[in-house]
């Protein structure tokens, strides 16, 4: 059963009278995983509130709920008494009812971090039973590389922006939980490369949504437009030099209209071709960070064989395949078709590198592979799961590197470890997502006999 009081909120069913449009005066009690606080009303009923810190008095006017929730979602409508922690928003378009992009707009860079640092803590305790001391973490959530300006500077990181398109033709982001659109002029998260492309000033009429890439280490620039059902892709003409693919409505494919249909990046010394706006880190230092920390952890050796799960377009399959010499070998696996292509073709010049096709666990046990020396993987948010880890504890790594974007899922498949056999030797998380609730980790593991 979860605890309410600090875990994310599953969807709630309303069968009572709707409470949405109430305001509460509430004190507001610590963070909880998904970008809010916990509160309670006078009834006692559980808040989730956004736009506030632990420790302030504010007015919360639920956003959604009904007498009968177990639990009701607020907004901070009138902060009474201010957190230290607390800034101005910078950006125009965050606060309740704006934006839902960005959770942390209102809180100095390094209360962000704290509250991130808070979360993985609590995620950690709650569903792998482990302290930071176990799991071989200081606490600290650690700042990109360049991420640390002055006062009232936001970090303007996100290489991949997806605007949606309002009724008029204006782009825009989401509003927190709803298909509405906040029309923006600009996205103060977005990364340079992105801005300047000038998405935000053109009209796109019959267009459902437009993505910008600005790719990292090369001047590669895309923009990828999902149309309206019938509607007749416009003229891109944008103020920078850029490619375009569509969304074919029909199978929702990915297709070149001109320019490349792939984006150059770059990361541990290669140049990695990311297609169709295939995955790829959305930080600028995301690529190189990830790297460093997950070599850092596994210490390659010449003629180690690895594995590579979730391997995407091959990022760390191509950083182990450069350390270990023309006698070991990397299995890469990963679910999507056109990842895969790239990553065959990224990974070239590493004759003892290989990419599997199909979901990792369908592959995995049909590739008779019984023992390896390292395994990193990188699942999606929902984690790996029982099974796959059940069958990696098995393998008999001498390192397990796992990177999660996810606080819940990696605690989750840290207790499926443990009962496979595995200690956490080491955990570093990284702020890679400033200004939002989202963090990124490494954790490092070991056989739980080694040191015993």
């Amino acid at each position: 059963m979860q605890n309410e009081s600090t875990s994310s909120p599953a969807e709630d069913s309303q069968t009572g009278d709707s409470l949405i449009g109430e305001e509460y005066e509430v004190e507001v009690g610590p963070v909880a995983h998904g970008g809010h606080c916990i509160a309670r009303t006078s009834e006692g009923q559980v808040l989730f509130v956004r736009h506030t810190l632990p420790g302030e008095k504010v007015i919360a006017r639920i956003t959604d709920g009904d007498k009968d929730s177990r639990f009701l979602r607020a907004d901070a409508v009138t902060i009474i008494e201010p957190s230290k922690d607390r800034v101005e928003a910078p950006c125009p378009y965050a606060g309740p009812g704006k934006c839902g992009g960005c959770d942390w707009q209102h809180a100095k860079p390094g209360a962000q971090r704290r509250l991130k640092g808070e979360v993985i803590a609590e995620q950690l305790q709650r569903l792998a039973g482990l302290t930071p001391e176990e799991a071989g973490w200081d606490g600290t959530v650690m700042p990109a590389d360049g991420d640390k300006l002055p006062k009232g500077e936001v970090p303007a990181w996100r290489t991949r922006v997806q605007y949606a398109i309002d009724e008029n033709g204006r782009a825009g982001l989401r509003k927190h939980r709803s298909h509405d659109v906040e029309p923006v002029e600009h996205c103060m998260i977005a990364a340079p490369g992105v801005s300047e492309l000038g998405v935000e000033k053109r009209d796109w009429t019959g267009m459902a949504s437009v993505e910008a890439i600005t790719a990292t280490g090369s001047n590669d620039r895309q923009v990828i437009l999902t149309p309206k059902p019938g509607a007749r892709l416009p003229l891109v003409e944008l103020d920078k030099p850029v490619s375009v693919l569509r969304v074919d409505e029909r199978d929702g494919g990915v297709h070149r209209v001109h320019g490349r249909g792939f984006v150059r990046e770059r990361a541990d010394d290669r140049t990695y071709r990311v297609g169709s706006g295939g995955f790829w880190q959305v930080h600028p230092q995301a690529a190189n960070t990830l790297v460093r920390a997950v070599m850092q952890g596994l210490l390659p050796r010449k003629n180690d064989t690895a594995l590579d799960l979730y391997c995407g377009v091959g990022l760390f399959a191509g950083a182990i395949g450069q350390r270990i010499g023309e006698k070991g070998a990397v299995l890469g696996i990963e679910s999507g078709k056109r990842a895969v292509e790239d990553a065959r073709h990224n990974l070239q010049d590493l004759d003892r590198v290989r990419i599997e096709h199909g979901k990792v666990e369908q592959i995995l046990p049909r590739t008779g592979i019984t023992e390896c020396d390292l395994i990193v993987l990188d699942p999606p948010r929902a984690g790996a799961g029982k099974q796959t880890v059940k069958h990696l504890s098995g393998l008999g790594a001498r390192r397990i590197a796992y990177v999660a974007c996810d606080p819940a899922a990696l605690a989750r498949d840290l207790a499926y470890f443990r009962e496979g056999g595995y200690k956490v030797r080491t955990l570093r998380a990284f702020d890679l997502f400033p200004m939002t609730h989202h963090v990124e980790c490494v954790a490092i593991l070991e056989p739980a006999e080694k040191g015993a």
